[in-house]
């Protein structure tokens, strides 16, 4: 059974459930970390529209998270969402080829 994100009001942050194996990881991210990342520029940025248009990228740091060992539940940091660098991405699609 698939849970929907929704927004906390009290801890101010998107909660969410991420597939990883097979099975539902709980997951969350803050108002805040979603603003600055996302929408630095805006006012009028709402929580829920930013998490559902980035949501392929947010998934992606969960599941990066709970390979690096991280258990449930996944809280967010501005850091797990920031690009890899040109240098180690440009390595790691060189890798993906050979």
């Amino acid at each position: 059974m698939t849970h929907p994100a929704y927004f906390h009001d009290d801890s101010s942050a998107i909660r969410f459930w991420v597939e990883v194996v097979g099975l539902p990881v709980g997951a969350s991210i803050g108002q805040a970390v979603l603003h600055h990342r996302f929408r630095p520029g805006r006012q009028d940025d709402d929580p829920m529209t930013t998490y559902l248009a980035h949501s392929e990228e947010i998934h992606a740091a969960v599941r990066r998270r709970v390979a690096q060992g991280s258990i449930e539940p996944v809280m967010l940091r501005e850091h797990d969402l920031q690009p890899l660098p040109a240098a180690a991405s440009i390595t790691a699609a060189a890798r993906s080829r050979s």
